[in-house]
């Protein structure tokens, strides 16, 4: 019976860190799209906290919930597809991190854009292309761990 709740929490885990990642890069690329700095600082402002409650705490609790299912039903963590999934965890935090502070800059600037009725400035333009190109390898990533949790296909590492 345990195994079945942290499979589920793992899950919905899972699904909370997909899902609010889509969201997100949804929401701020059509924000973005318009060039309206209120708009923009809104939606970056939204998606800060998004990030922060859904995402952070996702983000912490995926890899307890993934060790404690692992153990239940007694997987080595160092089979293979673990172990990639591991490393693909790994890159999809070293890409998240620095987005989530980008996040805050866009809004920063955004909110000085607008509060001095001028337009976005370059440094703006700059830190979005970031973001947007940071984005790409962290979804791929979550996809791959995807297929390697679904499929957990015969892996050897050494």
């Amino acid at each position: 019976m345990l195994e079945q709740w942290l499979l589920l929490a793992h899950v919905i885990g899972a699904t909370v860190l997909f899902g609010t990642g889509a969201g997100i890069a949804f929401f701020m690329v059509m924000a973005h799209r318009t060039r309206d700095p209120a708009l923009i600082a809104h939606v970056a402002g939204t998606v800060v906290i998004a990030d922060t409650i859904f995402t952070a705490t996702a983000a912490i609790l995926q890899p307890v919930t993934g060790y404690l299912l692992a153990r239940s039903i007694g997987w080595d963590l160092s089979e293979g597809w673990i172990a990639l999934s591991l490393l693909l965890y790994v890159v999809t935090g070293l890409f998240w991190l620095p987005v989530v502070w980008i996040q805050i800059r866009l809004r920063d600037l955004a909110r000085a854009a607008a509060v001095s009725a001028s337009a976005l400035p370059p440094a703006y333009f700059s830190l979005y292309r970031i973001w947007f190109a940071f984005g790409f390898p962290a979804f791929f990533s979550v996809i791959g761990i995807f297929w390697l949790m679904l499929t957990k296909p015969s892996i050897a590492l050494f």
